[in-house]
């Protein structure tokens, strides 16, 4: 069933489903909310870079700066930043979700397909991000419905206002419906610079988030969606495999027939040595502790001024309670350096 059919599905049918976990349930009028055009003046900035509204697409996510990047391939056939969208809340901490009940956002690579947008979501619109992917399967992670959705409100999924959502949801359908299978979802704990690796450097998944920068940096530097891999209990990315794709994620890696790329070895070594030199001069600011996720500032601004009450009317039709406002409002705690 292609997406603008799947799109119409009855109301009735949609209510007879299996009630959706977490962040998810039916309400009125699906179909008019998923249909929504791109807004002319994002189609215009779309023009300006040489990409079509069908064009394949790329997510970003990135907890510590609350905020949703929207890549999209150019004409050339490389990907550029399309448009950053302020993040209204997401909820636990830094580092992946390993079980249900935890309210950690995840954090890993993922791929959306059709069939995982939710036009009858409790929070306007949503796409599920596919936790838990394969590796965390295989790890035994456990949640459902971990979404990408409208007001302000997180249990483990990011909340991006139903503006918000509305746009972003306008802009993957289209590249759904222009032939793109699946795209890709890189949810991250922060932007992988070097000074924010530092800055982190005593974490418990510090080890984690080095893996995560592997596939992160492939975008930076080829700017192409990173081809994913898992064996060896990690992510693999960009290999190509003597006997195909491992079946096991926790199983050793099985031989690789290609070379790594000396750009990404460059960039991989630049940014070790950056980090060592910012960990070692003793000019790092700390990092921050969360009482329970975040949100971007703008709208942390707006709470503070005008209320939870307010920000509900301001991020939700529906006026959907901010999510355990005060956490969000606690000072933020420097953790001790190590």
């Amino acid at each position: 069933m292609n997406l603008l059919r799947r799109l119409a599905v009855p109301l009735a049918a949609l209510a007879l489903s299996t009630a959706l976990a977490g962040c998810v349930t039916s309400v009125l009028d699906p179909n008019v909310k998923a249909s929504q055009p791109i807004p002319a003046s994002l189609v215009n900035q779309m023009t300006a870079r040489q990409m079509k509204p069908s064009d394949p697409i790329l997510v970003r996510i990135f907890k510590e700066e609350s905020e949703l990047e929207i890549w999209k391939r150019t004409a050339s056939g490389r990907y550029a930043l399309l448009k950053t969208y302020p993040m209204c809340r997401w909820s636990g901490q830094l580092g992946p979700k390993k079980r249900n009940g935890d309210r950690q956002a995840p954090e890993g690579f993922y791929q959306v397909t059709a069939k995982m947008l939710n036009p009858a979501s409790q929070y306007y619109l949503s796409f599920d991000i596919g936790f838990p992917n394969k590796l965390e399967n295989a790890l035994g992670y456990t949640g459902e419905s971990l979404m990408v959705h409208g007001a302000c409100s997180s249990s483990g999924c990011y909340a991006m206002t139903d503006d918000g959502v509305s746009e972003i949801y306008s802009v993957v359908r289209e590249a759904l419906r222009g032939g793109q299978t699946s795209f890709q979802v890189q949810a991250l704990p922060f932007r992988m610079t070097p000074q924010n690796m530092a800055r982190h450097r005593g974490d418990p998944n510090m080890t984690f988030w080095k893996n995560l920068k592997e596939g992160y940096d492939i975008l930076e530097v080829k700017r192409r969606p990173a081809v994913v891999s898992a064996c060896g209990g990690h992510y693999v990315f960009d290999a190509q495999f003597a006997n195909g794709e491992p079946d096991n994620p926790l199983a050793a890696c099985p031989p690789m027939t290609n070379a790594p790329d000396p750009e990404l070895i460059a960039k991989r070594d630049a940014d070790s040595r950056a980090m060592e030199a910012m960990a070692t001069n003793g000019t790092l600011i700390s990092a921050h502790a969360y009482s329970d996720g975040g949100m971007h500032p703008s709208f942390r601004a707006m709470l503070e001024k005008n209320g939870a009450k307010e920000l509900a009317k301001k991020t939700s039709r529906t006026r959907v309670p901010i999510s355990r406002p005060d956490a969000v409002l606690v000072t933020d705690q420097a953790n001790p350096e190590n």
